[in-house]
């Protein structure tokens, strides 16, 4: 009779399933940064199959770029104030959700945030031949889910040292971001962020709604 003995084996985990969902998503976000603004470099001609431009979605063109610019940003700094505004909201939103919830609401904040910017250029001509990239409009998704779940949240904004309530946080920064591209003429897709905010704003009521008692105990405990 021969016996047969196994030897156990640990079972390694793939670098991407060891990490969060969120920095998962920061890393994405890096990469695809590095991957597509080297093709833009060699191409710029590549820039319609990355960003979203209104004026091809209304055309029926490049569609996929409702996902492609959420993960393309328009320079290392850009890149650097999202991701780095990712990691600590982005961790949060994560832990109170669960993973799977987080990172289908991201897509879904982000995705919704593109298509609010495609049909605000039908009000605002001027944006047609725009293009937005960035992982803004999933953020402000994010912060909107966060005004209704711990609005009492203290958060520092743009280098302010006070804290301030996130139920005030959120509009404040749509609006000085809004002002800042009015007054000085910068290129921000405010429409976007809009979108991605009254996602979340949806979801958050939502969440509240379902549940009270898990979301009382929630918003207490980050007061």
């Amino acid at each position: 009779m021969v016996r047969v003995y196994s030897i156990p084996v640990k079972k390694r985990k793939l670098f991407f399933s060891s990490m969060s969902v969120n920095n998962s998503l920061i890393l994405i976000n890096v990469l695809a940064f590095i991957l597509f603004s080297v093709l833009i470099y060699s191409n710029v001609s590549f820039l319609d199959f990355i960003a979203i431009k209104p004026g091809n979605i209304l055309h029926g063109k490049y569609l996929w770029t409702f996902l492609t610019s959420m993960f393309m940003h328009a320079g290392f700094f850009h890149l650097f104030v999202n991701m780095l505004s990712l990691f600590f909201i982005g961790s949060l939103i994560e832990k109170i959700l669960g993973s799977k919830r987080y990172l289908y609401f991201y897509l879904i904040a982000g995705l919704f945030a593109g298509l609010f910017f495609v049909l605000s250029s039908l009000i605002f001509p001027a944006n047609l031949e725009s293009y937005a990239v960035g992982a803004s409009g999933a953020l402000f998704g994010l912060i909107g889910v966060l005004m209704f779940v711990t609005p009492n949240l203290p958060v520092y904004v743009m280098f302010i040292p006070i804290p301030i309530k996130m139920k005030y946080a959120a509009p404040g920064m749509l609006l000085v971001l809004w002002l800042i591209s009015i007054a000085g003429n910068v290129p921000i897709g405010n429409t976007a962020h809009l979108g991605g905010l009254i996602a979340g704003l949806i979801y958050g009521f939502y969440l509240r709604k379902k549940y009270k008692q898990k979301i009382r105990l929630i918003s207490r405990h980050f007061s």
